[in-house]
């Protein structure tokens, strides 16, 4: 008896601490990207000090560069606004806070929009059956080595995080703004996963592979860490879909989605969470990265005012 309440325990313990880890490494990482944005603002002539709608000065500097084309479309997109306007317009974007509500709002709506119902019925197909083979994958798996999974889902974290903050912070010395883009993005899709995945958790409460009866039931301990979805799995994917997304090639592709799904594979052989979970939890993450993306990037805002112009002809 006192053996397994010693076992409970340091299950509590241990999910306790990741929990506050994943806190104190959001808070710092968004802590330092609100400081170099507010500086890079404040060293830049052309643009306000204040930078609270990261990415907004370095949209307004690059929107500025590509001002010549822009006025060559400007019959056909009169309504568009102009690269001469006076810097004081940026003032009228979002506050961080108000920018944040919004994209959460942006997540919670996307599955009830009209053309996401029949994927939002694949993915609820999917992760039922997922569900449904959940503990019988799990019961196959060896027991044997177990902690080098775990060791290697930490280590694949924890590298593409550092890996994205060293990119940002580098940034900041380079003044390179697609570089410095590319973490602000990286960090907003890290806080957005982490309410998503937080608010599911507690709703879900389900139990790991090793509590319980290894079966998974929900609602069994509706609390910050549970089962599921899969925290690394978010994580490491959101992360994952915007640095791809910022930087189209086939190796970094390769590379961090590579990184994603060996996270994702070790959380399972390591029994810290079931199939299902990685699968929920790396769809959240990758979708709420691709999000940021389309939204907020200056590539992805760019690629639309270019796929538009070329759709339209004018007179001949």
């Amino acid at each position: 008896m006192n053996r397994c309440l010693d076992h409970h325990y340091i299950s509590h313990c241990l999910r306790s601490r990741f929990l506050w880890c994943s806190l104190r490494l959001l808070f710092v990482w968004v802590g330092l990207t609100l400081f170099g944005s507010a500086a890079v603002g404040h060293d830049s002539d052309t643009v306000p000090s204040a930078l609270p709608d990261a990415p907004s000065a370095i949209v307004a500097e690059r929107l500025r560069g590509i001002a010549p084309a822009a006025r060559k479309t400007e019959a056909l997109f009169p309504d568009a606004p102009s690269p001469d306007e006076p810097a004081t317009t940026q003032n009228d974007h979002p506050s961080v806070l108000r920018r944040a509500l919004k994209d959460q709002k942006e997540i919670y709506s996307a599955p009830f929009h009209r053309k996401n119902l029949k994927w939002d019925l694949v993915f609820l197909a999917a992760t039922g059956g997922l569900i449904a083979g959940d503990k019988h994958i799990s019961g196959a798996l060896s027991r044997d080595h177990v902690d080098i999974s775990q060791h290697i889902s930490d280590i694949g974290l924890y590298s593409m995080t550092a890996s994205v903050a060293g990119l940002w912070l580098s940034s900041l010395k380079t003044k390179d703004e697609h570089a410095n883009e590319t973490g602000i993005l990286a960090a907003e899709a890290f806080g957005n996963t982490a309410a998503v995945v937080g608010l599911t958790q507690v709703i879900g409460g389900r139990e790991r592979p090793s509590e319980g009866n290894g079966n998974g039931r929900f609602w069994q301990n509706n609390s910050f860490g549970s089962s599921f979805p899969s925290a690394h799995s978010s994580f490491t994917w959101t992360m994952a879909s915007v640095v791809a997304h910022e930087y189209p090639k086939p190796w970094v592709r390769w590379l961090v989605y590579g990184t994603a799904t060996t996270v994702s594979v070790s959380r399972v052989t390591g029994l810290k969470h079931f199939p299902s979970d990685v699968a929920v939890g790396g769809a959240f993450g990758y979708l709420i990265g691709q999000q940021m993306f389309s939204l907020h990037s200056v590539r992805s805002l760019g690629f639309h005012r270019h796929s538009s112009s070329s759709r339209v002809k004018g007179p001949e």
